[in-house]
This record gives structure tokens, C-alpha cells and sequence, in this order.
């Protein structure tokens, strides 16, 4: 009785239009993964093709008694005639481009491995970085967290690699400074009126702009909540800015503060992680840690508070305008010397 119940259902509308619905979406499923796969595979095949282009320009270019002249002259020659033939696609630009690739991609490197799964658009900005370690560091973050060329542009341009290496030391293991960078760079933010008086100013226009703010912040970083209520038997307490880090697996912190650091404000910090710990942390989550945002710090209040050996409260200065290189590397140097790292220079040297 209950088969021939199963089979009379099976026989109803609802069931046969729900059928056929599955059976579209089986289908539908297979032809799209199978778009992406051929638009992959056919992104690769171009890809190495360009290395292989520039691996035969530089063979050419030996031939040449005067390799700059020569190689300018081979270069404009072979754009014309590819373009003549395969249309564009093949400027005098995107031949250097290609030049560059077989240059800076050995055959045996980790770049030549992963270039085939990173679009051409990106390529071309992470090559022209000089540094190995970092251009590898770019791949990896293009292909897992899926950047956009404008966001791999903003952050190579910002020091995004190098903001992140000044926290870290060479002598401790702690994979929370993998997440601290130093300065942040909200330059996206814009003109904030009265930034010197209001920090709600500051923590409104960050809210405004929360998409770009977790990106600068790096991988793993979800929104909580801003003005977060912390209520003690004595005192309510309000944190500004509430983040969790899924891989780090802790609650993120953060104050704001439109001036320069001041030893109150680590202890104001040192409190906030130590009640919410207490009072919202659960028992699978990590020790929560906090992030004092300041326009400066000083570097004696820096080593001689508990912020010096915490791994739990950091401080890290913001800029809300871009930073020349050079604006950069002073910043660098300062933190190297308040985290007693090595030197670790943006400007390449010779």
C-alpha cells in the first residue's frame, strides 16, 4: 500500500514540474562549469603563449649589436606585423609586457606555476614589482581572495605587503601580526570634516565605507557591530568598531582616536579586551585582541607600556590621504625601530 502511496505521488504535477526543474539545473550546472573551465584553460594557453613571445624576443634581441636600439627596433617592427595579421592585442606596450613576463617568471620559479590561473590584467602590475617574495605574496592573495586589478593596483601602490611585514617579528611567533599592518591606509575615505574633533566623524565614515575598510583590514575580517555596549555591575562601556577574524577564530576590537596615542588610551584598550573577554567571548573562540587607530604615536609611551610585549593590544597609525613612497618608508622605519625588527626598506635597493 505505502509503494503504490509513493508512486501515486510520484505521478502528481507538483512532483513531475519539480523533476523537470532539477533536471534543467543538472544541466545548466554542467554547461556553465564547463564555460569557466574552457575560459580558464583558454586565459592559461594565452597566458604562457605571452611568456613564450617574450621568451623569443629576448632570444632575438642577442642577435643585436646594440641591444636597447635593436630591441627597440624589433619590438615596433613585430607589433606592426602581428597586428597586421591577428589584429590588436599585440602593441608595442603589451610586447614589452611580454618581455617583462619571460623576464621575471623563470621557468622554475612559483610565478611561472601560478601564472596560468592569474588573469593578464594582474600580471602585468604584480611583474613590475622587483621584489620576488612580494610579487609571490601578490599572486597568492589575487588567486585567494579573488582581487579585483583595481584593488591589487590600490594595494601594491599603498604598501599593502610591506604595511603588513612592518608589525612583524623576526624573533616571536605570533600569527595575529599577520593581520596587524601598520600604518592603515583609508585613504578611500576621503575629506572627513572636523576629524580632529569628532571621532564619530571618523567611525560614521568608516561605516559608509565598510566593503573597502574590510579590505584594507585583509582576509578573514567580518563586521559585528560599531558602538557595542559592554554592561559591568557598576558601568555600561561602548567599543566603537566590533570585527571577528574567522581564521584567527577571535573578536576584533577597535578604537578609534583622532589624535595621538596616549598611555590612557592603552589602558582604556587593555580594559575593553580584558571585560569582553570575560563577558562575550566563547568558550571556542581565541583571546579577543584590540587595535588602538591613531593619527600618531610615540614611541616612548609604546615601549614602555604593556603595548611593547602584548599579544593581545596593538596600535597602528592611519592615513587618510595616500602615501608617497618615501611617506611610506619613514613610517616603516619609524615602526621598525618602536618593534625592533630589521630594517625592511619599500624602496628597492640597488
Amino acid at each position: 500500500m505505502e509503494k503504490k502511496s509513493e508512486l501515486l505521488k510520484q505521478e502528481t504535477p507538483e512532483f513531475l514540474i519539480a523533476k523537470e526543474q532539477q533536471f534543467y539545473e543538472d544541466v545548466r550546472f554542467i554547461l556553465q562549469r564547463a564555460r569557466e573551465e574552457a575560459y580558464n584553460s583558454a586565459n592559461s594557453i594565452m597566458t604562457y603563449a605571452y611568456w613564450n613571445v617574450g621568451q623569443r624576443i629576448v632570444e632575438q634581441e642577442q642577435y643585436g649589436e646594440s641591444k636597447a636600439r635593436y630591441g627597440s627596433y624589433l619590438i615596433k617592427n613585430l607589433s606592426e606585423q602581428l597586428s597586421d595579421e591577428f589584429g590588436t592585442g599585440f602593441s608595442v606596450a603589451n610586447l614589452r609586457n611580454c618581455r617583462q613576463f619571460y623576464l621575471v617568471f623563470p621557468e622554475d620559479s612559483y610565478g611561472f606555476s601560478m601564472a596560468g590561473k592569474i588573469p593578464w590584467s594582474h600580471l602585468r602590475s604584480i611583474m613590475r614589482i622587483s621584489d620576488e617574495e612580494e610579487r609571490n605574496f601578490y599572486l597568492k592573495e589575487v588567486l585567494t581572495e579573488n582581487w579585483s586589478v583595481r584593488v591589487l593596483e590600490r594595494n601594491i601602490k599603498s604598501g599593502y605587503y610591506k604595511r603588513m611585514l612592518s608589525t612583524q617579528l623576526p624573533d616571536k611567533e605570533n600569527k595575529v601580526l599577520e593581520f596587524v599592518k601598520d600604518p592603515f591606509v583609508l585613504e578611500f575615505m576621503g575629506a572627513i570634516p572636523n576629524i580632529s574633533q569628532l571621532e564619530s566623524d571618523l567611525e560614521t565614515t568608516i561605516i559608509n565605507n565598510l566593503q573597502k575598510f574590510l579590505l584594507e583590514m585583509g582576509k578573514g575580517f567580518s563586521f559585528v557591530g560599531r558602538q557595542m555596549r559592554i554592561c559591568t555591575e557598576t558601568t555600561d562601556f561602548y567599543i566603537d568598531l566590533v570585527f571577528y577574524n574567522y581564521i584567527l577564530k577571535c573578536f576584533v576590537i577597535i578604537d578609534l582616536k583622532t589624535k595621538k596615542l596616549t598611555h590612557q588610551d592603552i589602558g582604556q584598550m587593555d580594559m575593553y579586551v580584558r571585560m569582553f573577554d570575560d563577558l562575550k567571548r566563547r568558550e571556542d573562540d581565541n583571546p579577543s585582541i584590540g587595535i588602538i587607530f591613531c593619527t600618531d604615536k610615540d614611541e616612548t609611551i609604546v615601549k614602555y607600556s604593556v603595548l611593547h610585549e602584548s599579544q593581545q593590544i596593538f596600535a597602528s597609525k592611519y592615513m587618510t590621504v595616500l602615501p608617497t613612497v618615501e611617506e611610506l618608508q619613514k613610517e616603516l622605519e619609524r615602526n621598525q625601530l618602536i618593534y625592533g625588527s630589521g630594517k625592511y626598506s619599500l624602496i628597492d635597493q640597488p
